[in-house]
C-alpha cells in the first residue's frame, strides 16, 4: 500500500497532529521537514484536506518508487530552477515590465491559445534594449530556487542525466547549465545586433510541443524510455513534457498545472523532490 508523505520547511508538531487526527494515527517516521505514514489507503480527498488544514505539501508515495529506476530529470528554468521570469526582468529595463509580466502570467496559466505569438509579442517589446541588460539580470536578479543545487547534485550522484528545457533564452540557460553541470539544454535564441536586442527570436520557438519532443529525444539519446524520466515545471507550457514523463512534479505552479501533475510542491524547496522516492534523506542541506 502507498505511504502518505507530508513536507514543510519547518514542519511543526501542530501540523503533524492535524494530519494524525485526519488519518486516525500518528506517523511512522518524522523529521524536521517531513513525516510519513505507511500502508495508507488512497483517498484523493484526503490530500486536499490535509494541504488546506495543515498548510503542508502532501503526497501519496509508492514504497517501490526509487531514484535508481530513473535515468533523466528534465527541468523548466523560469520560476522553477530560478526564482524569476527572465523576460519580465528584461522588460523592467525596457520600461514595460507590467505589460510583459501580464502576458507571461496569462501564458503560464494556459489562458492564451497561441504561446508562440505571446512570446514574440513580449520579445518585440524588448527591441533596442542593450545586451548589457542581460548581464544585469544575470548578475543582479537571477537567483536559484531554494534547494536547486542540492537536488541536482543528488540526482547526478544517483546516476541521472539532467535536461534544462526552457521557453526562456539561451543567453541564460547556457550560463545556468555551465554553472550547475546540466547535461542537455534547449531554449529560445534572442537576436542581438550591434550590442542591442532586435526584438526578434531566431529559429524554432520552444513551446509546449517542443518541450515534450526534447524530452523524448533526450530519452532516446541516452537510451531510456520516457517512463524513466522525471519532469519538473510550473507553467501550462510544461504540461505536455510532464505528461510524457514517468514522474511529473509541479513546483509552486499555476493551479491548472498542479491539478494535472502527479506531485506538487507548494511550500518546500526543490530538493523536496528527493523525498518523493524511497530512501528519502532525513533532512535537506539547503537553506530555506
Amino acid at each position: 500500500m502507498p505511504e502518505l508523505l507530508i513536507q514543510h520547511p519547518t514542519l511543526s508538531p501542530d501540523q503533524i497532529a492535524i494530519v494524525s487526527r485526519r488519518v486516525g494515527r500518528p506517523p511512522d517516521q518524522t523529521d524536521a521537514v517531513f513525516a510519513f505514514w505507511r500502508d495508507m489507503p488512497i483517498d484523493p480527498a484526503v490530500i486536499d484536506t490535509i494541504e488546506h488544514d495543515a498548510g503542508v505539501d502532501a503526497e501519496w508515495i509508492e514504497p517501490s518508487q526509487q531514484l535508481a529506476d530513473y535515468r533523466l530529470a528534465a527541468f523548466d528554468m523560469d520560476s522553477t530552477l530560478i526564482t524569476i521570469e527572465c523576460v519580465d526582468e528584461l522588460a523592467d529595463f525596457a520600461g514595460c515590465k507590467a505589460e510583459v509580466a501580464a502576458i507571461t502570467e496569462a501564458a503560464m496559466r494556459g489562458e492564451l491559445s497561441d504561446y508562440d505569438a505571446s512570446l514574440r509579442r513580449r520579445v518585440a517589446l524588448l527591441e533596442g534594449l542593450p545586451e548589457s541588460a542581460l548581464e544585469r539580470v544575470w548578475n543582479e536578479r537571477l537567483q536559484l530556487s531554494p534547494g536547486a543545487e542540492h537536488l541536482l547534485e543528488s540526482l547526478k550522484a544517483a546516476g541521472l542525466r539532467l535536461l534544462l528545457v526552457s521557453g526562456g533564452f539561451t543567453w541564460f540557460t547556457d550560463r545556468l547549465c555551465a554553472r550547475l553541470g546540466i547535461d542537455f539544454c534547449r531554449a529560445n535564441v534572442l537576436e542581438v545586433r550591434d550590442g542591442r536586442l532586435t526584438g526578434r527570436l531566431l529559429g524554432e520557438i520552444v513551446n509546449a510541443e517542443v518541450k515534450r519532443r526534447t524530452l523524448m529525444e533526450t530519452c532516446i539519446r541516452i537510451g531510456c524510455s520516457p517512463a524513466q524520466s522525471i519532469a519538473v515545471g510550473d507553467g501550462a507550457n510544461d504540461l505536455l513534457m510532464m505528461a510524457a514523463a514517468g514522474i511529473s512534479v509541479a513546483y509552486k505552479a499555476k493551479p491548472s498545472v498542479r491539478s494535472a501533475t502527479r506531485h506538487a510542491i507548494n511550500h518546500c524547496g526543490l530538493d523536496a523532490v528527493l523525498r518523493l522516492f524511497k530512501h528519502r534523506p532525513a533532512a535537506t542541506a539547503s537553506p530555506r
